[in-house]
């Protein structure tokens, strides 16, 4: 059974098999997360990210799906690379949002990882809704088979900390 932790922080300062990045498609750095972790990890991470652009993923990395480089000079083995979704309130993108989650665990399977620590995907310039993202983001993790054994999500600010909280909750009766 997996265990999900919560933590307010810098998702950068975490110790981790795998740390998740809420990437850009382009795989070689942005804003937010992205940027810190490009930033903290140095340039091996960028160096492996331009590998998989000049084979694998020419167009980018798609929304929804999940690879992992080096994690550099981060306190971890690996950096699992995701692409969220923009949120759209004409358009359900929720499927998209879940395969995140659901793709950066069986990456991190493939990878033998055992604890994985996520942002809050798409929560921040991609403008979805943090409760909502929360609620996705704890309901795909507990539907999803994997033998990792911690999950941490790493919250920025103390909204998105009590939004996972409130999802990660046990429900009472």
């Amino acid at each position: 059974m997996t265990t999900l932790t919560l933590v307010r922080g810098d998702i950068t300062r975490e110790s981790a098999d795998a740390i998740v990045n809420a990437a850009n498609s382009s795989l070689l750095g942005g804003g937010g997360v992205d940027g810190a972790i490009h930033r903290r990890g140095g340039p091996a991470v960028l160096e492996e990210c331009r590998r998989l652009r000049a084979s694998s993923y020419g167009k980018g990395l798609p929304t929804g799906r999940a690879v992992a480089t080096t994690a550099g000079d981060l306190d971890a083995r690996w950096v699992i690379h995701t692409v969220g979704p923009v949120w759209s309130d004409t358009e359900d993108r929720s499927d998209l949002l879940a395969s995140c989650y659901r793709e950066s665990l069986r990456v991190a399977d493939e990878l033998g990882a055992a604890t994985v620590a996520f942002p809050a995907i798409s929560t921040g310039v991609y403008g979805w809704p943090v409760e909502d993202g929360a609620r996705i983001a704890v309901r795909t993790v507990r539907e999803t088979d994997t033998s990792v054994r911690e999950v941490r999500f790493v919250l920025f600010d103390e909204r998105a900390y009590e939004a996972f909280a409130a999802q990660v909750r046990p429900r009472t009766r």
